[in-house]
């Protein structure tokens, strides 16, 4: 087999000058004193047009805290006004729009189940108060609800008093425990 000489189609990748071998070059040496002198003016005079940026901005930054204070503009208004475009903007853009129409959409479908499942119970429950169990459970509760009725109020329609009630309770519960022994009526129950 051949050796492969070196070609394009290398894969080795390239190199790129080294920076240390830059930075021990002195450029210096290329520039005349007159250059030099020249460029350290400049740097003053820019070094110097920065301060006085710096100052100028400070002086304006001050000035409008004072018209915010003027007009009565604080910390917390700026953040309210800020919200309030922010939300603003939020609600303007199209994956909001999509995402509220998403959620009401799934809001009314979700709507539309639950009342389905509520007539579906509701419906259960009627069939089950028809099914013959229902109806005897139903039967044994009325025959048992007239016969306390029977036993606690007797023939009176009005029902009477609470006291009424459990005095009348207790003389029929007497009668039925024990045929012969009868309760006197004027003793008043204790619970």
């Amino acid at each position: 087999m051949e050796a492969k000489e070196p070609g394009l189609l290398e894969t080795e990748p390239l190199h790129e000058v080294d920076e240390e071998a830059i930075s021990d070059v002195d450029i210096s040496s290329f520039i005349s004193d007159e250059e030099r002198e020249e460029l350290k003016t400049e740097l003053a005079k820019l070094e110097d047009e920065i301060l006085t940026l710096r100052q100028v901005l400070a002086a304006k930054e001050k000035h409008l805290v004072e018209i915010k204070q003027k007009l009565g503009v604080n910390t917390l208004n700026e953040l309210k006004q800020n919200f309030s475009k922010g939300w603003h903007d939020m609600q303007t853009m199209t994956a909001y729009k999509k995402t509220q129409e998403t959620l009401s959409h799934a809001g009314q479908k979700a709507t539309a189940a639950l009342s389905n499942v509520g007539s579906a119970i509701t419906k259960k429950f009627g069939d089950m108060r028809n099914s013959p169990t229902f109806k005897s459970f139903e039967e044994k509760m009325e025959n048992t609800v007239t016969t306390f009725k029977t036993k606690v109020g007797g023939n009176n329609s009005s029902g009477g008093s609470f006291e009424e009630v459990l005095t009348s309770t207790a003389h029929a519960s007497a009668q039925d425990s024990s045929a012969g022994t009868r309760l006197p009526e004027d003793e008043d129950l204790q619970c």
